[in-house]
């Protein structure tokens, strides 16, 4: 799997299509999100990432993200 880290410029799929975006923190622990507990871990990270085009951040586990080179 892709290792990923803050500053990376990532893709991934939502409801409405494609959404670009940058990492911004990188959970190796359980973290409480928006009210849901995400499971994450050393082997599994869950990556925060904020949208280019819009202010949502979504969280997300590296494999539904894409590595996007600028």
């Amino acid at each position: 799997m892709t290792e990923f880290k803050v500053g990376d410029h990532v893709e991934w799929n939502s409801e409405a299509g494609k959404v670009t975006g940058v990492i911004k923190k990188r959970y190796t622990s359980e973290v409480d999100y928006k009210g849901y507990m995400h499971h994450a871990s050393k082997e599994e990270p869950q990556y925060l990432i904020k949208s280019d085009k819009t202010p949502h951040e979504a969280l997300h586990k590296g494999s539904a993200l894409k590595k996007l080179h600028r």
